[in-house]
């Protein structure tokens, strides 16, 4: 039969224990940001616990050991008590807690170089970049801790400059802001989203960087395409390049391009279409001779920015079609379904909208809730509204 454990093990924690411990909630970015940013989360106190009677009688010599190793401590602040043991002749003074009263108390006592390093690097980070990023520093260190303190600097003084819209349709390594090298946003992209979703709501994310900016795009882009009738196409989807989209089959007569992925589950069969999926603002590829002869439909977001996709889609191929994006179907479902739009596109209604289409966009700027998603209206209304739009045609 196995001999049980020693009472005292589940009792007692040493400096080390504890130490692993406070390593790993280092890596939990949530503990990381409140330990570093909030003063409420100091002092930090962990209990170490004391030998049960059973150990302070039969394992002394375990409890002594453990009484030095806490005595020999010099990081923090070690909570002593007086505890009386029936086996005993007099009070023995046991540790109880070990208190961290601040954030380099708790790297120090990790004892662990690597993230003393870290810890090191992180302050310089913060220090150097506007207050509204830290936290972001902090959660995704991975993205600052392998540059230089004056390269993230410079990225957060980039990121408080840019706005949507500001490339004005200039190539991203042709903006001249804070005296950028021509590679900087290249290098430094992933960070600089993060900074501008942490301005804009996520939206930098949402559009991609180039849409966001406006920016010219000479990339051969990766789209999703699904076809909507089996045997249409040799899969059911795929990604492939802009610059592939040409090879379509004669067969395929009808492309629907829809502004999220995330709508994927709710389009429904329909003979000859093929779906084009996420492409945001980057809709230049539109005006390509192969879309000319074949009928084309829009279906993204109604807010401001869905509309401005259209009308972004209308200006490289003017018959482009409008699916469930006016003002009565937003009417519709707005009273259940509407949120706020985090970061309205421009107060000009951009060309390439109808006049009613303008109307609708003006309109959305005009309300506290001026946005509804595309992915949550009833999949039953969104089949009937296609399946509308692709049996008017007559070609």
């Amino acid at each position: 039969m196995c001999s049980p454990a020693p009472d005292s093990a589940a009792k007692m924690k040493s400096p080390n224990e504890l130490a692993a411990k406070l390593a790993k909630q280092w890596q939990s970015a949530d503990v990381r940001v409140a330990r570093l940013l909030q003063a409420y989360s100091w002092p930090l106190s962990l209990p170490i616990g004391k030998p049960s009677a059973r150990a302070f009688t039969d394992e002394t010599e375990l409890v002594r050991q453990h009484v030095q190793r806490w005595r020999e401590l010099q990081v923090g602040k070690v909570v002593w008590q007086d505890v009386v043991y029936r086996a005993g002749r007099a009070p023995v003074e046991l540790p109880l807690s070990w208190e961290l009263r601040t954030p380099s108390e708790w790297v120090a006592a990790t004892g662990d170089t690597e993230i003393q390093a870290e810890y090191g690097v992180l302050g310089q980070m913060v220090q150097a970049v506007d207050p509204r990023f830290h936290a972001l520093i902090l959660r995704q260190r991975r993205l600052a801790v392998d540059r230089a303190v004056g390269e993230v600097a410079k990225a957060s003084e980039v990121a408080l400059a840019l706005t949507p819209g500001f490339a004005g349709g200039r190539p991203l390594r042709a903006l001249t802001v804070c005296n950028i090298d021509s590679k900087f946003i290249e290098r430094n992209r992933a960070l600089l989203i993060q900074m501008l979703d942490v301005r804009f709501d996520g939206l930098a994310s949402e559009l991609g960087l180039e849409s966001f900016l406006n920016a010219a795009d000479d990339s051969d882009h990766w789209l999703l395409l699904v076809p909507l009738a089996s045997g249409l196409l040799p899969f059911r989807q795929q990604r492939v390049r802009v610059s592939e989209l040409s090879l379509f089959p004669e067969a395929v007569r009808h492309i629907l391009i829809v502004e999220n992925e995330r709508c994927l589950h709710q389009l429904p069969e329909l003979a000859d279409t093929v779906a084009i999926l996420g492409a945001g603002l980057n809709l230049g590829w539109m005006q390509a001779e192969w879309l000319a002869h074949r009928r084309v439909a829009y279906w993204g977001d109604m807010d401001t920015w869905g509309l401005t996709m259209l009308a972004r889609a209308r200006q490289a191929l003017s018959g482009v079609a409008a699916v469930q994006m006016d003002r009565a179907c937003f009417d519709q479902y707005a009273a259940a379904l509407a949120v706020a739009e985090p970061v309205p596109a421009s107060a000009e209604t951009p060309n390439g909208l109808t006049v009613a289409e303008g109307s609708f966009y003006q309109y959305l700027h005009g309300q506290e809730r001026g946005r509804l998603e595309q992915e949550f209206l009833p999949p039953e209304a969104v089949a009937a509204a296609l399946r509308a739009w692709h049996g008017g045609w007559q070609g």
